[in-house]
This record gives C-alpha cells, structure tokens and sequence, in this order.
C-alpha cells in the first residue's frame, strides 16, 4: 500500500539534540536511538471507516515531530504505519450507508492521504494495511495455537473462534505483563476492554479479558482461507504485532499511538509479539492524549468531530493547524474551541510580521552556534516540547535577528512555513 509523498526537509546548520521521549512503563523519559545511528518507529494508524479528525492529525503530527528531531540529528528512521482496512467499525459503516466495505475504505484512505499530504507529515517507509497481511497473520495466529498461547472457542453462528490465552503468555513469557504499560487495575481493563472491542462476558473464555485473535466468518462478512483456521478474519491488536515484527522486527525503539489505544490495543499487541517472539514488542511505549469539542472528547461514536477537510475546505492554512496543534503538550487532553484557529492565525500572523522585519535588517547569519535554533533544538529534544518550542519563537519574535536561518529551522524541525502570507 502506498503512503504519500515526502515534504522536502533541509539541513538545519550544526549538530542537532538526540531525543528522549516518555515512555509509558518506565513513566520516565528515555533515549529514543539506542545507538545514536538509526531508530525504528511503528505507530497505529487509521481505520478507514470515517474521515481525519483533529485527533488523529495531533498524533500523526506527534511523530512527524520525532521523525524530524531524529532526523535532524542524523538519526536514520525506519517507520511504520499500519491501515486497519477490515474490521467491524469498518463493515458497520458501510452496511448503515450501503457502500461496499472495500470501496469505503478505499475512499477514506484516499483521503487519509490527502489530509497528511496537506499538512506536511513525514510518511512512513512502510505503510501496511490488514487486508494484504491477512495471511501473514493468520500464520502467527496458527503459531500462538501451536505454543499453548491461544485456544478456540465455539460458536452458536461460526466455526471456532480463537483467542489469546492472556494468563498462559503472562506465565510463561517474562518479557511482557498485562499491565505494565498502562498500569491500569483489572477493574479498568475490564471497563476498557468492554467498550474498545473486547467481550468480556464470552462463554468459553478462559479469562474475561482474553482477546479475540481470528474471527471465524459469519454470514455477509469478509473472510480468509488460511490452512489450519477456519474461514475468517484477523482480531484488531495481532494485526499490529505482526505488520509491526515484519517492517521493523522484534523488539524495535518506539510503539506509538492516541492514549486510548494503551489499552486493550498496545498491551494485547504486545502480549501476542512476545508470545510469538520470546522478546518484547518495543523498548519504548509512547501515546498521545486525547482532544476534547463541545466539552468531550473528540470521538466518532459522539459524532463531536472536526475534520481536517473540512479545515481545508473552509480555507484554514496547514501551518495554522500546526501551530494550533503544536501549541498543546503530545501527551496532554485538551480542547479544540471556537478560538483555537483565530488564536493560532494570530500567532502565526506575529511570527510572520517578524520575519518580514528581520529580511529587512542586515543580520541573515546562518551561524550554527545560534541560541534560538539551539533553543528548538534542546525543547523538541526534551520529549517533544512543542509548547515550549513555539515560546521559542514567541520570543524570537520580540527581537527578531538571522530570520533566514530561523524560517529554515521553524520549517525543518515543525514543518510551519514563517515565510509566506498565504491563507489557504
């Protein structure tokens, strides 16, 4: 599957700051590259079901940040991507509108694309969706049997479904708990589980929390032949372990993805590649918070969304959402309100006046050694500071000097273009 094409980022002059990130087990921040070389970054994406939301572009525009920290500090990064293009919030939209499920997914793929285009975002070397994997995973589900860490359970209206036998994998797999990334109580997992996907109350389930790793085929759904399974289709969170284990292998730097996904997703995906494995998923387990509109939090199943093509469509420029975006913590809830773009234009608006001003004095150095590009550098840096960052350039503003040099950094390091008056 293809992603989108590469917005163009130029070397910034000197060396940049090698970055740490928070990571959700250890709760402290760590050192993203183990060798300073190369870093590998796979990050949940997309069920095509519905069009991009503001949510999705925080925590796509999240990791583009990484990418390009990494990146400016010579660090090659091996990212990717996955589409979770089956699944049943997929086959529900498309049975409630009439449009064959493939079709849909084909279409908000498309315009998956366009919104990240659009908004600059760095696009991952692999970008892999389920369907084209099915096979694949429906090996590693044959694998999990094979290891007494999966079992079938009957069904009234299929074949057996299989699941993952969470308590067989915590037992015999030291390298992963239920619970270590999300530090939630069994109480809260259940919560969880129950309204993201899972079904607790299945009869013939070894535990509650036990995860669905094949569907057996029910009657008008789409569904696989793989030797060995039933006529089906992949559970949602094996899909990440092995599209994750194939792009990047066992074990890669950082797992990424919205807060909500921390639980059942990661730590089920996790479970299943250590399973599978003998060794952990990621080193690093990162998430993004959530974002709220009309005082809750953005989500498809309320209907409070704000789309990035609607964004576009009403002539808002991808710089303003950036910097609407980047004005927020990656890991901090908060809410998109009416003042959210006029804050962001106006903000955008002063760094802009200031560049003008500057081209028109005499101080265009592109010194290495300059404290506000050192400044970007050491915020993004610290667990991507974006907030920190954009005061950077509240402050540069004041006092405006090299402005070549800063419009290069501000484009390079947060892909926001100083540099232009363009409202569309």
């Amino acid at each position: 599957m293809k992603s989108w094409p590469k917005p163009t980022l130029q070397r910034l002059p000197g060396a940049g700051v090698a970055p740490r990130i928070h990571d959700a087990v250890t709760q402290q921040n760590q050192p993203v590259s183990r060798d300073g070389r190369r870093a590998s970054l796979y990050v949940c994406g997309i069920t095509p079901y519905d069009a991009t939301h503001i949510g999705h572009a925080a925590t796509y525009l999240a990791y583009d940040l990484l990418v390009r920290t990494l990146g400016d500090n010579g660090i090659i990064v091996d990212y990717t991507q996955n589409v979770t293009d089956v699944d049943d919030p997929l086959l529900e939209r498309a049975a409630q509108t009439g449009v064959d499920w493939e079709q849909l997914a084909a279409d908000q793929i498309d315009l998956f694309r366009s919104d990240m285009q659009w908004l600059q975002v760095v696009p991952p070397q692999h970008y892999v969706g389920v369907v084209e994997s099915v096979d694949a995973i429906g090996q590693a589900v044959l694998q999990l049997i094979e290891r007494g860490f999966a079992y079938r359970v009957e069904s009234e209206d299929a074949a057996e479904d299989i699941y993952f036998d969470v308590a067989a994998a915590e037992q015999e797999c030291a390298a992963w708990t239920l619970g270590e990334e999300s530090h939630y109580s069994e109480d809260t997992m259940l919560r969880l589980f129950a309204e993201r996907g899972g079904d607790p109350r299945r009869a013939g389930k070894r535990s509650r929390l036990d995860p669905l790793l094949w569907r057996a085929a029910r009657q008008g759904e789409p569904s696989w032949a793989v030797v060995g399974l039933p006529d089906g289709r992949p559970g949602w969170h094996i899909e990440c372990s092995v599209i994750s284990e194939a792009a990047l292998g066992s074990d890669f730097d950082v797992q990424g993805g919205g807060s909500d996904l921390i639980f059942p997703h990661h730590e089920m995906s996790a479970g299943h590649a250590t399973a599978l494995n003998e060794l952990p998923l990621a080193r690093l387990y990162s998430h993004t918070g959530m974002i709220a509109y009309q005082g809750r939090k953005m989500s498809k199943s309320l209907g409070n969304l704000v789309f990035v093509s609607k964004l576009r469509e009403a002539g808002v420029e991808a710089d303003v959402v950036r910097t609407a975006i980047f004005s927020h913590h990656y890991r901090s809830d908060w809410e998109w309100t009416e003042r959210t773009v006029p804050d962001a234009q106006q903000r955008l608006g002063e760094w802009r006046a200031a560049w003008r001003v500057a081209m028109a004095g005499s101080d265009h150095s592109q010194k290495a050694d300059n404290p506000v590009l050192a400044n970007l550098r050491q915020a993004l840096a610290n667990d991507l500071d974006a907030p920190r960052a954009l005061a950077v350039l509240d402050a540069w503003a004041d006092s405006p000097e090299a402005p070549e040099l800063i419009a290069q950094a501000a484009l390079a390091l947060l892909g926001i273009d100083l540099t232009t008056d363009a409202q569309a």
